[in-house]
């Protein structure tokens, strides 16, 4: 705070006499010092105290006789004969008034309207209304810190800014918080008083007065700071203001730093607090106080710690080079020890600085001096962990006196031996510090000097192993290409993970695809990856994974498909069974859902922009091969009693999965092998998404006829909105023109155009079973369903089912999700009884019913996967109790069970299609029978009508009509029926077995072709003791 530049602040000598109450010491300081510790002396001298000993009463003399030359001490005296009860009444009740709506509007309750500023009404004020007035604003300024959620502000008040009277408001001030504790908590007071000019000197003249504080101050204030202080103005102040107290009380500073740590906040602070402590340090030999904190932010096993000071690294280099930057200076000071240990004849470059303590020493040793080679050590160490850890970016002067300093030829000791082999480690590490040819040179010379003197310092150092070895292994893993093992020696040597903490920053190849050629970063991240170097060094690798498929194009690069699939190894299974925690992360779902954003939306085209199909389609890839490899592993996971979650079901229903594989359908030559594994995944996982009329549709759909449709659409062509098309619903059945002039311009649209178009399609469906409603529309409201079941079927499916319900469950608000149909899809049956007797509508309906049953048995497939843990619990369990022979039981219990649902829901929702091929007793009244519509089977030359209208309930059909609504329902369940049977034989044979009205059998014999099979079982359906069954199985062979 340069405003606080020309005041005195209280020195350590006089805050440590405070502390201890030497009264001494205090009667030796001067005046000016005296003065500022005076509110705590004047009470010190005035109030009872606690000690009644012989000694304090001395103490207590010596104080009086040293305060009664002092003229400002009857100013203090006066301030503490107030009656402070009745100012804290005052001060609690404009509190309240302050809390209140509008109430900082409002007049204040210490204070009356000042008539002149501030600064004038405290000088013609008595004690009284000095406290009042120095109070109001205090209260006032913590309660705008309060309310201020976190963000920094610099309150302009003249009371606190005048220098005249800054130690009459500074008396003022400590004599509010020392008789008002419990108002003004000297912490809150503290927060506060960094939000106004000279804040600092205000802080540490109440804190010098109040020493026992100083602890708590410091705590709270690093607790309410920021995570990276240099970002901010507030975190400046607060960065400075700290370090000014430690300056007050340097014997705290270490532990104010420590605080720093464990908060995680104000890096700058304790980076400031450790310059400060190594300017004061005088041993040149040993390693420095700030090389050994550094080293242990950035080395050690505090993975939080670690990630905290690597981001204050990061940032601080953002930003443009400042002396007054921290993170400058402390560059500054590395760099000064560095060259202070640098041989005269090696350090070749003296840095471009001013600064006297940057000259080189005169000495003549060619070598590294023997009692700076651990210092050496630790200093190559810490620039590793900066650069690798931290990102540091070396400047030219850093680089190159780092270069003097790796190829100093160190004494033949240990020590010496360690320095050498850190140094080849960190030339691995970091080969960009060899820039030029001169440097490449050196390094050919030291690398010459390494083998040369290898023999003679392992017999000189008296080490078993030297840095021969260490070469000798590289060159052999450079020769046999084993790129897991370099990294893995010089991890171990430098005791960091720099080489994985150096790939995840690699910057991603933007637009990766097939014609990029060459050794790329991918390359490099697949082989760590299955080393499984990252999950070993618990390095996140997922942000990078995530951005690399984020950044590719057509056509598709042959090293993503491996690269993904050895990641989902990797958060899957540990790198070691004895650290089963060693896994990478997944990519959450809210990333998963940022890809796919706007596909859904119809007419977000910005949005959909932002990721290509490319990386829409390979990141579906990701959650379906992840989702397949947890449901293969669920057994071997659960024996090693991990569980890694799996991603939510409405993540998956917010994915446009078969739009996408549609898309990709069209890019098949550009994708390579990843349309034929994502259709493999599909049918293993979604089998409702991959039925073989879906696909005849979509020919249907995308074909040439429906190509020269679109083109009759032109720019000009009217458009219609959601809104007119809910309009038009209402006029149903009134009117049905206007509905039928936007529905067939709604055919002329492409799928994804009709997106914003299905809320209000699916809301209104209902409205189309009322009497009167043209067979057109039906059909062409069909016809639209069918085009967005290529899109969106599951999101379709699940708003038709909610839509078609009966009238009563309607309103009720009762809606059914995606995952209670896959649990019971005999829910789609329970629709509006009018449904049964409307066949574009049945047809839809049917539709459904066939994906929820195969969507039912791969949920049933997948829940046994997944709860296999049961199954091995239960096994071990029964082989401790000691029945070996019975461990296969619980499986085959429960794959019958599940067989056996499957079975009985299949059959159950046969057995309902064929009760709705019965007439009605309506139709029954109306001769319309089942032998009768045998007839128009064999008769097909009868009259054919052709209706303009679909009857619900079928009132105005005629016997023997085939387009009756009744015939041609049952043409459709014949149709799905023939399917079923076809798909599992068993499910007729059941049905068969389990009797329906002998009255269908006509109609089932003659409508469903797959029924020659039911000749397979007739013998044993006629050895049955039922006298029914024996009837059906004669009737069935005779018909």
């Amino acid at each position: 705070m340069a405003e606080c530049a020309a005041l005195q602040f209280v020195s350590p000598y006089a805050f440590e006499a405070m502390q201890k109450v030497d009264v001494v010491r205090l009667a030796a300081l001067s005046d000016p010092e005296l003065r500022l510790l005076l509110p705590c002396l004047v009470r010190m001298a005035l109030c009872a105290p606690a000690d009644q000993s012989q000694a304090w009463a001395e103490d207590k003399k010596l104080i009086l006789r040293l305060l009664s030359g002092v003229e400002a001490v009857n100013s203090i005296v006066a301030l503490l004969s107030v009656d402070f009860h009745a100012l804290e009444q005052d001060a609690r009740k404009e509190q309240q008034l302050r809390h209140k709506p509008g109430g900082s509007n409002g007049e204040s309750i210490l204070v009356s309207q000042l008539q002149h500023g501030l600064t004038l009404e405290f000088e013609h004020s008595d004690p009284l209304r000095r406290l009042r007035l120095a109070l109001s604003e205090l209260l006032a300024i913590m309660n705008k810190v309060s309310d201020s959620n976190g963000e920094f502000f610099l309150k302009s008040s003249e009371l606190f800014e005048s220098t005249v009277y800054l130690e009459e408001v500074a008396d003022v001030l400590c004599i509010l918080q020392a008789e008002l504790p419990s108002l003004l908590p000297i912490v809150d007071v503290a927060e506060a008083l960094l939000h106004v000019r000279n804040g600092e000197w205000f802080l540490c003249l109440s804190v010098a007065n109040v020493p026992d504080s100083f602890n708590e101050v410091c705590r709270g204030l690093i607790k309410n700071g920021e995570r990276q202080d240099e970002e901010s103005v507030g975190g400046r102040r607060r960065t400075e203001a700290l370090r000014q107290l430690c300056q007050m009380n340097p014997s705290q500073a270490l532990s104010v730093r420590a605080m720093v740590v464990e908060e995680c906040h104000l890096p700058g602070l304790g980076v400031a607090l450790t310059l400060d402590h190594t300017k004061s340090d005088t041993a040149d030999d040993a390693v420095s106080n700030l090389v050994s904190f550094v080293s242990g932010l950035l080395l050690g096993t505090n993975a939080k710690v670690r990630t905290w000071f690597g981001m204050f690294i990061r940032n601080g280099q953002q930003r443009k080079k400042e002396s007054s930057s921290v993170l400058w200076q402390m560059r500054r000071q590395l760099l000064l020890e560095l060259v202070a240990i640098l041989p005269r004849s090696r350090s070749t470059h003296v840095p471009n600085d001013s600064d006297s303590d940057l000259e080189q020493t005169v000495a003549g040793y060619s070598g590294l001096r023997e009692e700076h080679v651990v210092k050496a050590s630790a200093l190559l160490r810490l620039y590793c962990a900066l650069m690798g850890i931290a990102g540091l970016r070396p400047t030219d002067e850093e680089a190159e006196q780092l270069l003097q300093l790796i190829t100093s030829r160190p004494p033949a000791t240990p020590a010496g031996v360690r320095f050498v082999s850190l140094s080849f480690c960190k030339l691995l590490a970091f080969p960009t510090l060899v820039s030029t040819p001169e440097q490449e040179q050196l390094m050919v010379m030291w690398l010459s000097w390494m083998i040369k003197e290898e023999e003679y310092f392992e017999s000189a150092a008296g080490v078993s192993a030297s840095f021969g070895e260490m070469l000798l292994l590289v060159a052999m893993y450079f020769h046999s290409n084993q790129l897991s093992s370099i990294i893995e020696l010089v991890c171990s040597t430098l005791g960091m993970k720099v080489v994985t903490a150096h790939a995840v920053r690699v910057p991603v190849t933007n637009n990766l695809n097939a014609t990029i050629t060459g050794f790329l970063p991918i390359h490099c991240i697949y082989q760590l990856l299955r080393s499984r170097a990252f999950t070993k060094h618990k390095v996140s690798i997922k942000d990078w994974i995530y951005k690399q498929l984020c950044e590719t194009s057509t056509p598709l690069h042959t090293q993503l498909l491996p690269l993904i699939e050895v990641y989902i190894n990797s958060i899957l299974t540990p790198a070691s069974k004895a650290s089963p925690e060693a896994t990478n992360q997944p990519i959450t779902e809210q990333e998963i859902l940022n890809v796919f954003q706007g596909l859904t939306g119809g007419d977000s085209s910005r949005i959909r922009l932002r990721y290509n199909i490319m990386s829409q389609l390979l990141v579906l890839y990701y959650v379906l091969s992840y989702e397949e490899a947890l449901m293969v592993n669920t057994k071997a996971l659960a024996l090693m009693q991990r569980k890694p979650k799996s991603y939510s079901a409405a993540l998956m229903d917010q994915i446009p999965i078969k739009y996408l594989i549609r898309q990709a359908q069209g890019l098949q030559q550009e994708l390579g092998g990843l349309h034929s594994a994502l259709l493999r995944l599909l049918a293993t996982n979604y089998p409702h998404l991959c039925m073989v009329e879906d696909w005849i549709c979509e020919e249907e759909i995308t074909g040439t006829v429906s190509l020269l449709r679109r083109m009759l659409l032109t720019g000009t062509a009217k458009k219609y909105s959601p809104k007119q098309l809910q309009e038009a619903f209402q006029m149903v059945p009134s009117s049905n023109t206007r509905l039928m002039q936007i529905l067939e311009h709604l055919t002329l649209l492409s799928a994804s155009d009709l997106i914003p178009y299905v809320e209000v399609l699916m809301s209104n469906m209902s409205r189309l079973l009322n009497v009167g409603v043209s067979r057109r529309i039906f059909q062409t409201v069909n016809k639209l369903w069918m085009v967005l079941n290529t899109v969106m079927p599951r999101r379709l499916w699940v708003m038709t089912v909610n839509a078609l319900q009966p009238s009563i469950k309607l309103l009720r608000q009762q809606k059914y999700t995606q995952n209670d149909l896959m649990i019971d899809p005999l829910i789609v049956l329970r629709c509006d009884q009018r449904i049964y007797r409307c066949p574009p509508l049945m047809d839809i309906t049917l539709h459904m019913l066939n994906g929820y049953l195969l969507a039912s048995k791969a949920y049933l497939n997948a829940h046994l996967k997944e709860t296999a843990d049961h199954d091995s619990k239960q096994s071990q369990t029964i082989s401790n109790l000691g029945l070996s022979g019975q461990t296969e039981a619980p499986e085959v219990t429960r794959e019958e069970l599940k067989n056996a649902l499957l079975a009985a829901q299949d059959s159950a929702a046969v057995q309902i299609l064929l009760e709705m091929c019965l007439p009605t007793e309506e139709e029954k009244g109306q001769d319309i029978t089942t032998e009768s519509l045998l007839k128009s089977i064999q008769h097909p030359a009868l009259k054919q009508e052709d209706p303009d209208s679909c009857h619900v309930g079928g009132s105005e059909e005629k016997e023997g009509s085939l387009l009756s609504n009744l015939r041609e329902v049952q043409c459709l369940i014949c149709c799905l029926l023939h399917q079923m049977f076809i798909a599992d034989p068993n499910i007729a044979k059941l049905v068969h077995f389990q009797g329906y009205p002998q009255d269908l059998l006509p109609l089932t014999v003659a409508g469903i072709p797959s029924m020659h099979i039911c000749l397979d079982f007739i013998p044993e359906l006629l050895a049955q003791p039922q006298l029914e069954k024996q009837v059906s199985a004669l009737l069935l062979a005779f018909i």
